[in-house]
């Protein structure tokens, strides 16, 4: 048993847009922050790999019009409380905090007014870039002012394993009968070994997405449903998590990963084709074609791929745009499929749909507040309704940014009036694990898991793969836990337990609800 208890104001989980947002606006009000990542580079995560851009405000825009948008993709599931939220207060965000406090270099026209950009389901160009790398250059500038931020904390290659519950871990049992509520994390330092106890006031979830519980995913390595399973672990309400979208293109070949081919390349002309160069969104979607929400595009290559019994479509650029225009506005993608010998200014690229974000996750409220006590969640793993049963295309980045932002704000107002967690009251951790932990182990379930989602929870659901998908789950969860139990703590376990559970969050959901909506399709 090792002790050793770092005391906190905030803890923040993540600090991709909503983490980082959460605690630089708490950081700059004076409140003391920690900001933990089990990254070993902070800069990774879901917001550094955010091609596309972020909402902004159109040429006779409007609050009204952004959430006609936001709502039509929804397919009638959004919160509306949560998406006039978004709509009115994000664009003023987008100014005051990425553009004005950060310093977002995001592109401009000869003028030196933004440029705008329209992107698949929306009504007009009102999408903010930073060339096809937005996530990166909103991810770098915002950890510059992190890092040389006084009241800042940062812990790279710190993995949270568990949120800290009175309920569940405190000494005193009577707590079981007050209200359930969070006093922190135990978080594991990687090159240590040792299992920190960090205690907080306010706890902030900011761990991202899922993706890579599926076999295809344009998600970094982290993405892996901790927070999710955690605050599910611990108690808090989860909810919508059938609704996993699949972006429609992501780079499809034999030696690469699965990286995004941004919804701005379709928005800036390109269209999805055959071998042939024939196009056929026209037969989905004759009014929106390449250009209709995500779920239908997915699901349309889908069923191109089972009819011509082809591994991939392409997208053609080289047909609709100038060389000089994809090198401009495309550098990266540029560079990117290159690398693989495939030059997006003369060929087609090839493209599948890969998981690429959680419309769903843990329940929170219009400040980000969860149904426990002191526990906040912000950015991919909360639900705050905003995306229904289907996101909006650059509306990620943007809730990332809002609810940072409010979580933040209302950290700030009912902090004084909360008292200092009593850390004798939690036990250290307590590693029982004696068993070295075996990678071709962890790669093995892991792979388990990526199979039975993407073949029994994809972008097409049954409910005989379902019933499939919920059993092996189980089998395999149940195996996992034992694992874990007698096995000593590495990143790559907690994560592959966390996985597990995220995957059976899921498949649960997908099996419980039985009306086809947005990215959530049953035969």
């Amino acid at each position: 048993m090792t002790d050793e208890c770092l005391e906190t104001e905030v803890l923040v989980i993540g600090c991709g847009i909503a983490g980082g947002v959460a605690a630089l606006q708490l950081a700059d009000a004076g409140v003391p922050v920690t900001v933990v990542t089990r990254a070993r580079e902070p800069e990774e995560s879901n917001t550094l790999y955010a091609q596309g851009g972020i909402v902004y405000q159109g040429v006779d825009d409007s609050p009204a019009l952004r959430e006609e948008d936001v709502l039509r993709a929804g397919a009638g599931h959004c919160n509306p409380k949560g998406v006039a939220i978004l709509a009115e207060q994000g664009p003023q965000l987008v100014r005051d905090i990425l553009i004005e406090k950060v310093g977002v270099p995001f592109d401009r026209a000869a003028d030196g007014t933004l440029s705008l950009a329209r992107e698949g389901a929306h009504a007009m160009p009102r999408i903010v870039h930073a060339t096809d790398a937005t996530g990166r250059a909103i991810e770098i500038a915002l950890l510059n002012k992190l890092q040389s931020h006084p009241q800042v904390t940062l812990l790279a290659g710190h993995t949270a394993v568990d949120l800290l519950t009175p309920s569940h871990h405190s000494l005193n049992r009577l707590v079981v009968y007050d209200p359930r509520s969070c006093v922190g994390a135990y978080v594991l330092d990687q090159e240590s070994g040792q299992v920190i106890r960090c205690m907080a006031k306010k706890t902030i979830l900011a761990t991202g997405g899922l993706g890579q519980i599926y076999l295809r995913t344009c998600n970094p390595p982290g993405a892996r449903g901790d927070g999710l399973a955690m605050a599910y672990r611990a108690g808090a309400r989860v909810i919508n998590n059938e609704f996993v979208q699949f972006h429609p293109t992501t780079f499809a070949h034999q030696n690469a990963p699965n990286f995004l081919i941004s919804e701005a390349v379709r928005g800036a002309g390109a269209r999805l084709v055959h071998a042939n160069g024939e196009p056929f969104m026209q037969n989905y979607d004759p009014e929106w074609q390449d250009l209709a929400a995500r779920d239908v595009v997915a699901r349309s290559i889908h069923q191109e791929m089972l009819l011509h019994d082809v591994a991939h479509v392409y997208l053609d650029l080289r047909s609709y745009m100038t060389e000089e225009t994809i090198l401009e506005h495309f550098p990266n993608i540029y560079e990117d499929c290159l690398a693989y010998g495939v030059d997006i200014t003369r060929d087609l690229v090839p493209v599948v749909p890969a998981a690429h974000y959680a419309c769903g996750g843990v329940w929170v409220d219009e400040w980000g507040q969860t149904t426990l006590e002191c526990l906040y969640a912000v950015g991919e793993v909360a639900c705050t309704g905003v995306h229904g049963a289907n996101r909006l295309a650059s509306t990620s980045l943007l809730e990332g940014l809002v609810w940072g932002c409010r979580s933040a704000e209302d950290v700030c107002r009912s902090l004084a009036e909360r008292p200092a967690p009593d850390s004798t009251e939690i036990p250290p951790w307590s590693d029982a694990g004696y068993e070295e932990p075996d990678p071709a182990l962890i790669a093995q379930d892991m792979s388990s898991i990526q199979h039975i989602m993407w073949n029994y929870v994809g972008l097409v659901r049954t409910t005989p793969r379902l019933e499939r998908a919920l059993r092996d789950l189980r089998n395999l969860r149940a195996g996992i836990e034992q694992f874990y139990r007698v096995t000593q703590l590495t990143d790559g376990l907690v994560g592959l337990r966390n996985a597990v559970q995220a995957a059976l969050i899921v498949a649960s959901a997908a099996w419980e609800n039985k009306v086809s909506m947005g990215c959530h399709y049953r035969e």
